[in-house]
């Protein structure tokens, strides 16, 4: 994503207008979008005109529109953002005041108005701005005759690809038609990682199975790569990471991302630091649970003695459309950081984000013990 203005006021309100250039921008365009924002971009309108005979015909028109923001759709697989609302200013071929849908588009300037930019807007804006920050990871999660291929960026995870191929039974006596099927099925994965993976960009490729699918895989691949004299393939064999996992499915990826060897392979990357946390979160509910709490009650009754030492929460809780619900997780974020604690926003789109969620979205690690705070309820 690319900076291209950015006018604020003293009181935070004004407007930034951005670049999207990559599928992951839409998602951090959605995240930054509230209902009563103002967004001007280019969009198609199709206008319909009536002849003097009475004959009407229409025409698609390209304009530029503010559109007072009522519902957003966001589609991660595809990167489709559509914003529906209201137009905010008089245009020559509409009304103030009539409905109209703005699908963003991916190398097309827009600008966003707020009435106010909270510090979690302006990280937001900040983070798909720096290039450093997009560390990619590519997974090929499969079982036999069952691949995902999947990339973890550090917002969300998007399943490129989805390969389904029978394989037949081994027969007594005969394998040769199971053995013709893998085949196939692994070509069709060696085909998928040609296409898809940018080994220039990806920092590893995970090939996660359960049983010696994923053993069978990468020699099949590395096969290929030396009758193909595929230079690219064998100078990036080092990125490869074999794993085990339950199942080929989506969700086995949660249990990828907690294995040690990729934490060490990723060390560095903020997904991986998050799901670090979110073990030792789960790990000191269990053997220290008066420093483990989950639930914005608890929590804040946390961050008001001050003991917060790490703050977990989704980017979830800060799309919420009513704004005092926001603002309440964006004061939360700000105290924390004041005195001095540290504060991780997951992604909802993420492994570890999904996981959080189920616990409510928002948990922290505590400096010290407090005991008393599980009797709140009770008290009231």
């Amino acid at each position: 994503m690319k900076l291209i203005r950015k006018s604020l006021e003293k009181d935070a309100s004004g407007s930034i207008t951005l670049l999207p250039e990559e599928l992951e921008d839409m998602w951090h365009v959605y995240n930054l979008i509230s209902k009563d924002d103002l967004i001007k971009a280019t969009t198609i309108r199709r206008l319909q005109s009536e002849s003097s005979t009475g004959s009407t015909s229409s025409q698609r028109v390209r304009l530029n529109l503010a559109v007072t923001i009522e519902s957003v759709d966001f589609d991660p697989n595809v990167g489709l953002l559509r914003i529906n609302g209201k137009v905010a200013q008089e245009n020559q071929y509409v009304k103030m005041g009539s409905y109209h849908t703005i699908d963003l588009e991916l190398n097309r300037n827009f600008t966003l108005f707020k009435p106010e930019w909270d510090t979690i807007a302006l990280e937001r804006v900040e983070d798909a701005c720096d290039i450093t920050k997009q560390a990619d990871v590519a997974a090929i999660v499969c079982q036999e005759g069952l691949a995902n291929i999947c990339f973890l960026t550090q917002h969300m995870t998007i399943v490129r690809q989805r390969i389904e191929s029978p394989i037949p039974r081994k027969r007594k006596g005969s394998v040769t038609n199971h053995d013709k099927g893998l085949v196939r099925f692994y070509e069709q994965i060696y085909q998928a990682i040609l296409r898809h993976i940018h080994f220039d960009v990806v920092k590893a490729i995970i090939i996660a199975s359960p049983g010696f699918v994923r053993d069978q895989l990468y020699t099949y691949i590395f096969d290929q790569a030396v009758k193909t004299d595929n230079k690219l393939l064998m100078e990036n064999r080092s990125k490869f990471v074999l794993i085990h996992c339950s199942s080929g499915h989506k969700h086995a990826l949660a249990e990828v991302m907690q294995d040690p060897a990729i934490q060490a392979k990723l060390a560095d990357t903020k997904s991986a630091r998050q799901v670090q946390v979110l073990d030792k979160f789960y790990e000191m509910m269990n053997n220290d649970p008066d420093r483990a709490f989950y639930g914005f009650e608890h929590v804040n009754k946390a961050n008001d003695r001050g003991a917060i030492g790490t703050l977990l929460v989704t980017d979830e809780l800060f799309r919420s459309a009513d704004i005092a619900t926001r603002k309440k997780y964006v004061s939360l974020v700000e105290q924390v950081r004041a005195q001095n604690g540290n504060v991780l926003v997951f992604s909802s789109m993420h492994p570890s984000g999904e996981q959080l969620n189920q616990l409510t979205g928002v948990a922290a690690i505590l400096t010290f013990p407090l005991p008393d705070i599980e009797d709140i309820e009770l008290d009231e």
